[in-house]
Protein backbone atom coordinates (compact mmCIF):
# COMPACT_ATOMS: atom_id res chain seq x y z
CA UNK A 1 0.00 0.00 0.00
CA UNK A 2 1.39 3.40 -1.04
CA UNK A 3 -1.15 5.64 0.70
CA UNK A 4 -1.36 5.59 4.47
CA UNK A 5 -4.83 5.58 6.01
CA UNK A 6 -5.10 6.97 9.51
CA UNK A 7 -7.69 4.60 10.94
CA UNK A 8 -10.31 5.58 13.48
CA UNK A 9 -9.05 2.88 15.86
CA UNK A 10 -5.54 4.33 15.77
CA UNK A 11 -6.87 7.84 16.33
CA UNK A 12 -8.96 6.72 19.29
CA UNK A 13 -6.04 4.96 20.94
CA UNK A 14 -3.66 7.88 20.45
CA UNK A 15 -6.23 10.44 21.62
CA UNK A 16 -6.92 8.36 24.74
CA UNK A 17 -3.19 8.19 25.45
CA UNK A 18 -2.88 11.93 24.91
CA UNK A 19 -5.73 12.38 27.37
CA UNK A 20 -3.85 10.29 29.92
CA UNK A 21 -0.76 12.42 29.39
CA UNK A 22 -2.73 15.65 29.75
CA UNK A 23 -4.34 14.38 32.95
CA UNK A 24 -0.93 13.48 34.38
CA UNK A 25 0.43 16.90 33.40
CA UNK A 26 -2.48 18.64 35.14
CA UNK A 27 -2.06 16.47 38.22
CA UNK A 28 1.64 17.35 38.35
CA UNK A 29 0.60 21.00 38.70
CA UNK A 30 -1.19 20.22 41.94
CA UNK A 31 0.94 17.32 43.22
CA UNK A 32 4.06 19.30 44.01
CA UNK A 33 6.62 17.44 46.16
CA UNK A 34 6.25 18.35 49.81
CA UNK A 35 9.92 19.38 49.98
CA UNK A 36 9.25 22.39 47.70
CA UNK A 37 5.47 22.79 47.82
CA UNK A 38 5.63 25.77 50.19
CA UNK A 39 7.29 27.87 47.48
CA UNK A 40 4.15 27.64 45.32
CA UNK A 41 6.13 27.66 42.08
CA UNK A 42 4.75 24.44 40.53
CA UNK A 43 8.26 23.29 39.61
CA UNK A 44 7.13 19.74 38.86
CA UNK A 45 4.57 20.88 36.28
CA UNK A 46 6.84 23.35 34.50
CA UNK A 47 9.84 21.03 34.47
CA UNK A 48 7.71 18.22 33.03
CA UNK A 49 6.35 20.50 30.33
CA UNK A 50 9.82 21.83 29.49
CA UNK A 51 11.32 18.34 29.52
CA UNK A 52 8.89 16.86 27.00
CA UNK A 53 8.56 19.98 24.84
CA UNK A 54 12.34 20.19 24.42
CA UNK A 55 12.75 16.44 23.88
CA UNK A 56 10.17 16.04 21.12
CA UNK A 57 10.89 19.39 19.47
CA UNK A 58 14.59 18.54 19.42
CA UNK A 59 13.89 15.23 17.72
CA UNK A 60 12.07 17.09 14.93
CA UNK A 61 14.95 19.54 14.56
CA UNK A 62 17.58 16.80 14.35
CA UNK A 63 15.61 14.92 11.70
CA UNK A 64 15.41 18.13 9.64
CA UNK A 65 19.18 18.48 10.03
CA UNK A 66 19.73 14.86 8.97
CA UNK A 67 17.46 15.24 5.91
CA UNK A 68 19.53 18.26 4.86
CA UNK A 69 22.82 16.45 5.50
CA UNK A 70 21.77 13.37 3.52
CA UNK A 71 20.46 15.53 0.67
CA UNK A 72 23.72 17.45 0.37
CA UNK A 73 25.67 14.17 0.60
CA UNK A 74 23.71 12.68 -2.35
CA UNK A 75 22.49 9.88 -0.09
CA UNK A 76 19.65 7.79 -1.45
CA UNK A 77 19.30 4.78 0.84
CA UNK A 78 16.72 6.46 3.13
CA UNK A 79 14.35 7.64 0.39
CA UNK A 80 12.01 4.64 0.77
CA UNK A 81 10.98 5.88 4.22
CA UNK A 82 11.80 9.59 3.99
CA UNK A 83 8.10 10.53 4.24
CA UNK A 84 8.31 9.50 7.91
CA UNK A 85 11.20 11.87 8.46
CA UNK A 86 9.44 14.68 6.63
CA UNK A 87 6.49 14.20 8.98
CA UNK A 88 8.88 14.20 11.97
CA UNK A 89 10.42 17.49 10.87
CA UNK A 90 7.07 19.29 10.70
CA UNK A 91 6.48 18.61 14.41
CA UNK A 92 8.57 21.73 14.98
CA UNK A 93 5.33 23.66 14.34
CA UNK A 94 3.57 22.44 17.52
CA UNK A 95 7.02 22.40 19.12
CA UNK A 96 7.32 26.15 18.54
CA UNK A 97 3.92 26.70 20.15
CA UNK A 98 5.01 24.76 23.25
CA UNK A 99 8.32 26.60 23.52
CA UNK A 100 6.55 29.95 23.12
CA UNK A 101 4.27 29.02 26.04
CA UNK A 102 7.35 28.38 28.16
CA UNK A 103 9.01 31.55 26.83
CA UNK A 104 5.98 33.68 27.70
CA UNK A 105 5.93 32.16 31.19
CA UNK A 106 9.62 33.02 31.61
CA UNK A 107 9.04 36.53 30.24
CA UNK A 108 6.10 37.16 32.57
CA UNK A 109 7.88 35.43 35.47
CA UNK A 110 5.11 32.86 35.76
CA UNK A 111 7.57 30.06 36.47
CA UNK A 112 10.88 29.65 38.29
CA UNK A 113 12.72 27.32 35.95
CA UNK A 114 15.75 29.54 35.39
CA UNK A 115 17.84 31.27 38.02
CA UNK A 116 18.91 33.93 35.49
CA UNK A 117 15.29 35.03 34.88
CA UNK A 118 15.26 36.95 38.20
CA UNK A 119 16.68 40.45 37.80
CA UNK A 120 17.67 40.79 41.45
CA UNK A 121 19.62 37.54 41.35
CA UNK A 122 21.44 38.66 38.20
CA UNK A 123 22.34 42.02 39.71
CA UNK A 124 23.86 40.33 42.78
CA UNK A 125 25.71 37.59 40.90
CA UNK A 126 28.86 38.24 38.83
CA UNK A 127 28.54 35.02 36.87
CA UNK A 128 24.93 35.62 35.90
CA UNK A 129 25.66 39.27 35.12
CA UNK A 130 28.38 38.18 32.74
CA UNK A 131 25.94 35.93 30.89
CA UNK A 132 23.03 38.38 30.91
CA UNK A 133 23.47 39.44 27.28
CA UNK A 134 22.58 35.88 26.25
CA UNK A 135 20.60 34.57 29.22
CA UNK A 136 17.69 36.97 29.42
CA UNK A 137 13.95 36.69 29.02
CA UNK A 138 13.80 38.74 25.80
CA UNK A 139 16.25 36.58 23.92
CA UNK A 140 14.74 33.41 25.35
CA UNK A 141 11.29 34.23 23.94
CA UNK A 142 12.02 36.20 20.79
CA UNK A 143 15.21 34.32 19.95
CA UNK A 144 13.29 31.06 20.14
CA UNK A 145 10.60 32.43 17.82
CA UNK A 146 13.11 33.75 15.27
CA UNK A 147 15.37 30.71 15.23
CA UNK A 148 12.63 28.09 15.29
CA UNK A 149 10.73 30.08 12.66
CA UNK A 150 13.72 29.69 10.35
CA UNK A 151 13.89 25.96 11.08
CA UNK A 152 10.21 25.54 10.26
CA UNK A 153 10.63 27.48 7.02
CA UNK A 154 13.28 25.03 5.81
CA UNK A 155 11.37 21.96 7.03
CA UNK A 156 8.28 23.09 5.14
CA UNK A 157 10.40 23.87 2.08
CA UNK A 158 11.93 20.40 2.11
CA UNK A 159 8.45 18.90 2.33
CA UNK A 160 7.06 21.18 -0.39
CA UNK A 161 9.84 20.34 -2.87
CA UNK A 162 9.54 16.64 -2.08
CA UNK A 163 5.82 16.69 -2.87
CA UNK A 164 6.51 18.81 -5.95
CA UNK A 165 8.71 15.99 -7.26
CA UNK A 166 5.68 13.69 -7.04
CA UNK A 167 3.45 16.14 -8.88
CA UNK A 168 5.92 17.20 -11.59
CA UNK A 169 7.76 14.05 -12.48
CA UNK A 170 8.77 15.30 -15.92
CA UNK A 171 11.32 17.62 -14.29
CA UNK A 172 12.88 14.90 -12.19
CA UNK A 173 14.77 13.42 -15.11
CA UNK A 174 17.16 16.38 -15.10
CA UNK A 175 17.21 16.68 -11.31
CA UNK A 176 15.75 20.19 -11.54
CA UNK A 177 13.62 20.09 -8.40
CA UNK A 178 16.12 18.01 -6.46
CA UNK A 179 18.90 20.45 -7.32
CA UNK A 180 16.75 23.20 -5.82
CA UNK A 181 16.17 21.04 -2.74
CA UNK A 182 19.91 20.54 -2.38
CA UNK A 183 20.50 24.30 -2.43
CA UNK A 184 18.04 24.84 0.42
CA UNK A 185 19.62 21.97 2.35
CA UNK A 186 23.10 23.49 1.92
CA UNK A 187 21.85 26.81 3.29
CA UNK A 188 20.11 25.18 6.25
CA UNK A 189 23.08 23.13 7.46
CA UNK A 190 25.26 26.03 8.73
CA UNK A 191 22.19 27.80 10.14
CA UNK A 192 21.24 24.67 12.09
CA UNK A 193 24.83 24.07 13.19
CA UNK A 194 25.02 27.49 14.85
CA UNK A 195 21.47 28.00 16.08
CA UNK A 196 20.78 24.46 17.36
CA UNK A 197 23.47 24.65 20.06
CA UNK A 198 22.42 28.19 20.95
CA UNK A 199 18.88 27.12 21.77
CA UNK A 200 19.85 23.96 23.62
CA UNK A 201 22.26 26.03 25.73
CA UNK A 202 19.42 28.36 26.58
CA UNK A 203 16.63 25.81 26.99
CA UNK A 204 18.57 23.16 28.94
CA UNK A 205 22.14 24.03 29.94
CA UNK A 206 21.12 27.37 31.47
CA UNK A 207 18.96 25.55 34.03
CA UNK A 208 22.30 25.16 35.81
CA UNK A 209 23.11 28.80 35.17
CA UNK A 210 26.57 28.86 36.78
CA UNK A 211 27.75 25.82 34.86
CA UNK A 212 28.76 25.45 31.24
CA UNK A 213 30.35 22.89 28.96
CA UNK A 214 31.63 23.28 25.41
CA UNK A 215 30.63 19.66 24.74
CA UNK A 216 27.05 20.04 25.90
CA UNK A 217 25.57 20.76 22.46
CA UNK A 218 27.20 17.68 20.89
CA UNK A 219 26.00 15.57 23.79
CA UNK A 220 22.40 16.78 23.88
CA UNK A 221 21.89 16.89 20.10
CA UNK A 222 23.22 13.36 19.66
CA UNK A 223 20.64 12.33 22.27
CA UNK A 224 17.90 13.91 20.13
CA UNK A 225 19.12 12.08 17.03
CA UNK A 226 19.28 8.72 18.79
CA UNK A 227 15.72 9.10 20.08
CA UNK A 228 14.49 10.07 16.61
CA UNK A 229 16.34 7.17 15.00
CA UNK A 230 14.85 4.74 17.53
CA UNK A 231 11.31 6.01 17.00
CA UNK A 232 11.80 5.76 13.23
CA UNK A 233 12.63 2.07 13.60
CA UNK A 234 9.58 1.46 15.79
CA UNK A 235 7.23 3.22 13.35
CA UNK A 236 8.67 1.41 10.32
CA UNK A 237 8.21 -1.96 11.99
CA UNK A 238 4.66 -1.01 12.98
CA UNK A 239 3.73 0.26 9.52
CA UNK A 240 5.18 -2.83 7.87
CA UNK A 241 3.05 -4.99 10.16
CA UNK A 242 0.03 -3.10 8.76
CA UNK A 243 1.03 -3.78 5.16
CA UNK A 244 2.73 -0.45 4.43
CA UNK A 245 6.30 0.30 3.36
CA UNK A 246 6.81 -2.95 1.45
CA UNK A 247 9.85 -1.38 -0.19
CA UNK A 248 11.57 -0.87 3.16
CA UNK A 249 13.68 -3.98 3.71
CA UNK A 250 15.77 -5.43 6.49
CA UNK A 251 18.73 -3.62 4.93
CA UNK A 252 17.16 -0.24 5.63
CA UNK A 253 16.40 -1.25 9.20
CA UNK A 254 19.86 -2.72 9.51
CA UNK A 255 21.37 0.64 8.52
CA UNK A 256 19.15 2.48 11.01
CA UNK A 257 20.26 -0.05 13.62
CA UNK A 258 23.88 0.69 12.75
CA UNK A 259 23.25 4.40 13.16
CA UNK A 260 21.66 3.72 16.54
CA UNK A 261 24.59 1.53 17.59
CA UNK A 262 27.28 3.93 16.37
CA UNK A 263 25.72 7.05 17.83
CA UNK A 264 25.11 5.32 21.16
CA UNK A 265 28.88 4.97 21.29
CA UNK A 266 29.34 8.58 20.15
CA UNK A 267 26.89 9.76 22.83
CA UNK A 268 28.91 7.83 25.41
CA UNK A 269 32.12 9.38 24.09
CA UNK A 270 30.60 12.85 24.58
CA UNK A 271 29.34 11.89 28.05
CA UNK A 272 32.71 10.51 29.14
CA UNK A 273 34.76 13.32 27.56
CA UNK A 274 32.64 15.95 29.26
CA UNK A 275 32.84 14.18 32.63
CA UNK A 276 36.51 13.25 32.39
CA UNK A 277 37.73 16.74 31.46
CA UNK A 278 35.70 18.35 34.23
CA UNK A 279 36.82 15.75 36.78
CA UNK A 280 40.49 16.12 35.77
CA UNK A 281 40.47 19.94 35.85
CA UNK A 282 38.70 19.88 39.24
CA UNK A 283 37.39 23.42 38.77
CA UNK A 284 34.61 24.01 41.30
CA UNK A 285 32.62 26.12 38.85
CA UNK A 286 32.42 23.07 36.57
CA UNK A 287 32.40 20.14 38.98
CA UNK A 288 29.23 21.32 40.74
CA UNK A 289 27.11 19.91 37.90
CA UNK A 290 28.42 16.37 38.18
CA UNK A 291 28.91 16.45 41.93
CA UNK A 292 25.26 17.29 42.44
CA UNK A 293 24.05 14.56 40.09
CA UNK A 294 26.41 11.87 41.32
CA UNK A 295 25.80 12.54 45.01
CA UNK A 296 22.09 13.40 45.03
CA UNK A 297 20.78 11.63 41.90
CA UNK A 298 22.77 8.38 41.66
CA UNK A 299 19.94 6.51 39.93
CA UNK A 300 19.87 9.11 37.17
CA UNK A 301 23.65 9.34 36.95
CA UNK A 302 24.45 5.63 36.69
CA UNK A 303 21.14 4.57 35.17
CA UNK A 304 21.79 6.91 32.26
CA UNK A 305 24.93 5.01 31.30
CA UNK A 306 23.31 1.61 31.72
CA UNK A 307 20.23 2.39 29.63
CA UNK A 308 21.91 4.46 26.92
CA UNK A 309 25.25 2.75 26.52
CA UNK A 310 25.70 -0.61 28.21
CA UNK A 311 22.42 -2.27 27.17
CA UNK A 312 22.28 -0.93 23.56
CA UNK A 313 25.95 -1.83 23.11
CA UNK A 314 25.44 -5.41 24.27
CA UNK A 315 22.22 -5.88 22.30
CA UNK A 316 23.27 -4.25 19.02
CA UNK A 317 26.88 -5.43 18.96
CA UNK A 318 25.93 -8.59 17.04
CA UNK A 319 25.18 -7.90 13.40
CA UNK A 320 22.24 -10.31 13.32
CA UNK A 321 20.31 -8.46 16.03
CA UNK A 322 20.03 -5.45 13.72
CA UNK A 323 18.19 -7.63 11.18
CA UNK A 324 15.65 -9.16 13.55
CA UNK A 325 12.53 -7.10 13.97
CA UNK A 326 11.89 -8.23 17.53
CA UNK A 327 15.36 -7.59 18.93
CA UNK A 328 15.81 -4.37 16.98
CA UNK A 329 12.42 -3.07 18.14
CA UNK A 330 13.26 -3.86 21.76
CA UNK A 331 16.58 -2.04 21.46
CA UNK A 332 14.88 0.91 19.75
CA UNK A 333 12.24 1.16 22.49
CA UNK A 334 15.00 1.05 25.10
CA UNK A 335 17.01 3.78 23.35
CA UNK A 336 13.93 5.97 22.83
CA UNK A 337 12.99 5.81 26.51
CA UNK A 338 16.64 6.03 27.53
CA UNK A 339 17.21 9.38 25.87
CA UNK A 340 13.97 10.76 27.28
CA UNK A 341 15.48 9.64 30.60
CA UNK A 342 18.70 11.42 29.60
CA UNK A 343 16.84 14.73 29.23
CA UNK A 344 15.18 14.09 32.59
CA UNK A 345 18.71 13.78 33.99
CA UNK A 346 19.77 17.04 32.31
CA UNK A 347 16.74 19.09 33.36
CA UNK A 348 15.36 17.99 36.72
CA UNK A 349 18.32 18.55 39.09
CA UNK A 350 18.78 22.13 37.87
CA UNK A 351 15.10 22.94 38.33
CA UNK A 352 15.12 21.37 41.80
CA UNK A 353 18.16 23.43 42.78
CA UNK A 354 16.39 26.63 41.75
CA UNK A 355 13.29 25.53 43.69
CA UNK A 356 15.46 25.05 46.79
CA UNK A 357 16.76 28.59 46.39
CA UNK A 358 13.21 29.90 46.13
CA UNK A 359 12.37 28.01 49.32
CA UNK A 360 15.42 29.42 51.11
CA UNK A 361 15.04 33.03 50.10
CA UNK A 362 11.38 33.46 49.28
CA UNK A 363 12.21 34.23 45.68
CA UNK A 364 14.92 33.45 43.15
CA UNK A 365 18.44 34.57 43.79
CA UNK A 366 19.29 37.18 46.34
CA UNK A 367 22.52 35.68 47.59
CA UNK A 368 24.91 36.16 44.73
CA UNK A 369 27.75 34.04 43.49
CA UNK A 370 28.93 32.94 46.90
CA UNK A 371 25.59 31.38 47.66
CA UNK A 372 25.62 29.11 44.64
CA UNK A 373 26.26 25.74 46.18
CA UNK A 374 24.98 22.22 45.97
CA UNK A 375 21.60 21.48 47.45
CA UNK A 376 21.65 18.01 48.88
CA UNK A 377 18.49 16.05 48.26
CA UNK A 378 18.59 14.10 51.48
CA UNK A 379 15.29 12.38 50.71
CA UNK A 380 13.30 11.18 47.76
CA UNK A 381 11.70 14.06 45.84
CA UNK A 382 8.70 12.92 43.80
CA UNK A 383 9.07 13.74 40.12
CA UNK A 384 12.71 14.77 40.48
CA UNK A 385 14.79 11.98 42.01
CA UNK A 386 13.54 9.52 39.38
CA UNK A 387 10.63 9.68 36.92
CA UNK A 388 7.39 8.98 38.77
CA UNK A 389 4.13 7.57 37.47
CA UNK A 390 2.97 11.05 36.49
CA UNK A 391 6.16 11.64 34.51
CA UNK A 392 5.78 8.31 32.72
CA UNK A 393 2.16 9.13 31.92
CA UNK A 394 3.18 12.52 30.52
CA UNK A 395 5.87 10.83 28.43
CA UNK A 396 3.29 8.45 26.95
CA UNK A 397 0.94 11.36 26.26
CA UNK A 398 3.57 13.38 24.43
CA UNK A 399 4.69 10.30 22.49
CA UNK A 400 1.08 9.72 21.40
CA UNK A 401 0.81 13.41 20.42
CA UNK A 402 3.98 13.12 18.33
CA UNK A 403 2.82 9.92 16.61
CA UNK A 404 -0.67 11.34 16.01
CA UNK A 405 0.88 14.34 14.30
CA UNK A 406 3.20 12.12 12.23
CA UNK A 407 0.38 9.79 11.14
CA UNK A 408 -1.75 12.78 10.21
CA UNK A 409 1.04 14.07 7.97
CA UNK A 410 1.67 10.63 6.47
CA UNK A 411 -1.97 10.43 5.40
CA UNK A 412 -1.60 13.60 3.33
CA UNK A 413 0.84 12.22 0.76
CA UNK A 414 1.97 8.97 -0.82
CA UNK A 415 4.27 6.96 1.42
CA UNK A 416 6.60 6.29 -1.50
CA UNK A 417 8.15 9.40 -3.14
CA UNK A 418 7.74 7.97 -6.62
CA UNK A 419 9.70 10.64 -8.53
CA UNK A 420 12.60 11.16 -6.17
CA UNK A 421 15.71 10.75 -8.36
CA UNK A 422 17.33 8.51 -5.75
CA UNK A 423 14.36 6.21 -5.25
CA UNK A 424 15.81 3.42 -7.36
CA UNK A 425 18.98 3.48 -5.31
CA UNK A 426 16.89 3.09 -2.17
CA UNK A 427 14.72 0.31 -3.65
CA UNK A 428 17.81 -1.65 -4.67
CA UNK A 429 19.53 -1.02 -1.35
CA UNK A 430 19.44 -4.74 -0.51
CA UNK A 431 21.24 -5.69 -3.70
CA UNK A 432 23.87 -3.01 -3.23
CA UNK A 433 24.46 -4.15 0.34
CA UNK A 434 25.81 -7.47 -0.89
CA UNK A 435 27.79 -6.20 -3.88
Amino acid sequence: MKQFTFEAKQKSFLIATMGLGLLCLILSYFMEPEQISAAGIHARFWSNFLHNAVFFTGMAFMITFVIAAFTVAYAGWYVAFKRIWEAFSLFMIPGLIMMVIIGVAVYAHLNHLYHWSDTEAVAADKVLSGKASFLNKNWYLFGTIIIMGSWIYFARKFRQLSLEEDARGNEVSNFGIHRNLRKYAAVFLPIAAFTGPALVWQWVMSLDAHWYSTLFAWYSMSSWWLAACALTILLIVYLKSKGYLEQVTKEHLHDLGKFMFAFSIFWTYCWFSQYMLIWYANNGEETVYYYQRKQDFPVLFFGNLVINFLLPFLILMRNTTKRRYGTLSFAAALVFFGHWFDYFYMIKPGVLHTAHEVMSHGKEGGHGEAGHGVEHASSFVAGFTIPGLLELGIFLGFTAFFIYFVFNQLAKAALLPKNDPYLEESLHHEVQAYE
